[in-house]
C-alpha cells in the first residue's frame, strides 16, 4: 500500500482536491481509502461514504491535531492494509501553521489557497516548508498576475517542492495530481520506526494541564514570555 500525507490550512480546499484527486485514481482502478483527522468536528466523512470511498475520521478534541496524527498512524495503516488500499491518503487538520504532520520518505502534499493572503506562505512553518508538492487552490477568482506572484512566494519558502494549480470545484490540475501519488514500488507495510521531518509543536504548560487562571502564579512547565523591552520612563 502507498501513503500520502495531505495538510493545509482550515478551508483551503483539501477534501475537494482529495475527492477529485480520487476521481482520476478511480478511473485507474487504484482503491484508494482517506482517513481524516480534525480537531473538534468533521462531516467530510459523509462526502467520502457517498462515493464508496472507505474513510475513518479522528477527533483530536483537546489534543494537538498533529500529536494526535502521530500517535494513530501505525494503526492507521494497519487498518488500510487490512482493506487492502492500494493508496491510503490522510488529511490532517492545519491549524496554527507551525504544523509538521509529514514523514520521512512519505509523501507530503500542502494545499494552500490564493485568498489567504500574499504573505501566507511566509507564515507557515514546516507544513508548507518541508511539503514534497505545493498544491493552490482558488486560482480561478483572482488575476493571472496575483496567482503568478502568489505561486513565486510559495516557491521563495519551498523551493524544492513542485508546485501545481488545481481547482478542487471543477477538478482541473487533478489528473495530473493523481499520476504523482501512486507508485508501485513505494509500497509499504507499516510506519514503525520512520521519522517525522519536523518536530511536532512543543508545549508542555499549566495550561496543558486545564488550568485556567492568568497570572504567573498560575504559569509553570514550557513557558515562554515576550520581550517586550524597557519603558522609555
Amino acid at each position: 500500500m502507498n501513503l500520502v500525507i495531505f495538510s493545509g490550512p482550515p478551508s483551503s480546499g483539501k477534501t475537494s482536491i482529495i475527492l477529485k484527486t480520487i476521481d482520476a485514481l478511480k478511473s485507474r482502478d487504484i482503491s484508494v481509502g482517506v482517513v481524516k483527522f480534525d480537531c473538534l468536528y468533521t462531516d467530510d466523512d459523509v462526502l467520502y461514504e457517498k462515493m464508496g470511498i472507505p474513510v475513518k475520521k479522528g477527533i483530536s478534541g483537546a489534543l494537538c491535531p498533529d500529536h494526535y496524527f502521530a500517535s494513530n498512524i501505525e494503526e492507521v495503516v494497519q487498518w488500510g492494509i487490512k482493506k487492502g488500499l492500494d493508496l491510503l491518503i490522510t488529511e490532517s487538520a492545519g491549524l496554527c501553521n507551525r504544523c509538521s504532520p509529514y514523514i520521512k520518505e512519505i509523501m507530503g502534499i500542502c494545499v494552500i489557497d490564493n485568498l489567504s493572503g500574499i504573505n501566507t506562505p511566509k507564515k507557515i512553518g514546516p507544513m508548507l516548508k518541508s511539503s514534497d508538492i505545493v498544491v493552490i487552490t482558488k486560482g480561478d477568482i483572482v488575476s493571472q498576475a496575483e496567482r503568478e506572484v502568489f505561486a513565486s512566494r510559495v516557491n521563495s519558502v519551498n523551493p524544492k517542492a513542485m508546485t501545481m494549480h488545481v481547482n478542487g470545484l471543477t477538478g482541473q490540475g487533478a489528473f495530473e495530481l493523481s499520476t504523482l501519488l501512486y507508485e508501485k514500488e513505494k509500497t509499504i507495510e507499516t510506519v514503525k520506526g520512520m521519522e517525522l521531518r519536523f518536530p511536532m509543536p512543543s508545549a508542555l504548560c499549566s495550561y496543558c494541564l486545564g488550568e485556567t487562571r492568568i497570572g504567573e502564579a498560575y504559569q509553570m512547565g514550557n513557558v515562554r514570555k515576550m520581550d517586550l523591552g524597557e519603558d522609555d520612563e
